[in-house]
C-alpha cells in the first residue's frame, strides 16, 4: 500500500469514527431530551454548562423548570437558564431571566449577582458611539438601579466601571452631534447654536467625561462662528458672548491643547467688539 493511499485510509477512517462519535453523542441527548427523567435531564444539564455546551445546557432547564418550581433547586435552575444564555451571547434572553429571577426570588442565593448581570447583559448589548444609543442608556439605567441596591455590592467596582464607560460612550455620542452641526454651519437654519446646546447638555449630564476639555471648546468655536456670520445688528453681543465664553475656556484650561486656537480666537472677537463700539 502506498503512502498516499494510506494516508487516505486512516483520513477516512478518522472522519468515519468522528461522525459516528457525533452522532451517538446527539442520538444520547435527544434520548435525555425527550426522557421522563427530570433528575437526570437537570444532572447533565449542569454537566453540559461545565462543559460550556450552554445551548444544550439551557434547553435541558428550560425543560425541567416547570417541574422544579417550588423547590429548592427552583433559583438555581433559573438562574443557570440565565447564566446558560449570557454565556451563549444571547443577551436579550439572559437579560430577561435575570429579570424574572429577581422578581421570583428577592432573597435568592444570587439575587445581587442577577441585578447586576440583567444590567451587564444590556451593557455587551451597547454599539458604537456613532450608532443608536437606546441599549446604552437601559444598560447605564440597569446598573445604575443595581449601585443604588448594593452601594457595597460585590460587583460594585466593576458596575461603576461599566457607568463610567457607558456615559463617556453617551457623551462621545454628543460630541459627535454636536461637531455635525457645527460643520453645517448656518446650512438650513443656525447649527452653530444647535453645536452649543448640544454641547452644553452634554456637560451638564456628563461633568465627568474626558471629552470635557473638546466639547468646551467646540462651545467656544461655535460660537465665534455665529458671531462671524451674524447680521450687523447681533454681531457685538455674540462677540462678547464669545469672549465671555474664552474667560470660562481659558479659567478651567489655561495650558489646555486648544489655547493657542482659543487665543486667536479671543484676540479676533475683542478686536471686532471694540471695532463695532
Amino acid at each position: 500500500m502506498s503512502f498516499k493511499l494510506a494516508k487516505t485510509t486512516t483520513l477516512a477512517m478518522f472522519t468515519a469514527t468522528l461522525a459516528a462519535m457525533v452522532l451517538g453523542s446527539c442520538s444520547q441527548y435527544d434520548k435525555l431530551l425527550k426522557s421522563n427523567d427530570n433528575e437526570l435531564k437537570y444532572k447533565e444539564a449542569k454537566k453540559y454548562y461545565e462543559d460550556r455546551r450552554y445551548m444544550k445546557a439551557y434547553t435541558l432547564l428550560e425543560n425541567v423548570a416547570n417541574y422544579y418550581k417550588g423547590t429548592e433547586e427552583s433559583d438555581e435552575v433559573l438562574f443557570l437558564i440565565a447564566e446558560s444564555y449570557r454565556h451563549n451571547s444571547d443577551y436579550i434572553i439572559a437579560n430577561n431571566y435575570y429579570n424574572t429571577y429577581v422578581k421570583s426570588f428577592p432573597t435568592g442565593n444570587h439575587v445581587e449577582e442577577c441585578w447586576f448581570l440583567a444590567g451587564k447583559s444590556l451593557y455587551e448589548l451597547s454599539p458604537d458611539a456613532r450608532l443608536d444609543q437606546t441599549e446604552t442608556v437601559n444598560a447605564l439605567s440597569a446598573l445604575e438601579e443595581y449601585t443604588q441596591l448594593f452601594p457595597n455590592g460585590q460587583f460594585i467596582e466593576e458596575a461603576n466601571k461599566l457607568i463610567s464607560e457607558m456615559r463617556d460612550k453617551l457623551a462621545t455620542k454628543a460630541y459627535l452631534s454636536a461637531k455635525l452641526y457645527y460643520n453645517l454651519g448656518n446650512y438650513l437654519g443656525n447649527n452653530y447654536l444647535s453645536a452649543v446646546v448640544t454641547a452644553q447638555n452634554a456637560l451638564k449630564d456628563y461633568p465627568e467625561t474626558k471629552l470635557r476639555e473638546d466639547l468646551s471648546f467646540l462651545i467656544l468655536k461655535a460660537k465665534y462662528e455665529q458671531a462671524k456670520k451674524s447680521v450687523q445688528s447681533k454681531k457685538t453681543q455674540r462677540y462678547i458672548e464669545t469672549v465671555d465664553e474664552y474667560y470660562n475656556f481659558k479659567s478651567e484650561y489655561p495650558n489646555g491643547k486648544y489655547i493657542k486656537e482659543a487665543n486667536k480666537i479671543y484676540d479676533n472677537s475683542k478686536e471686532y467688539a471694540k471695532a463695532d463700539e
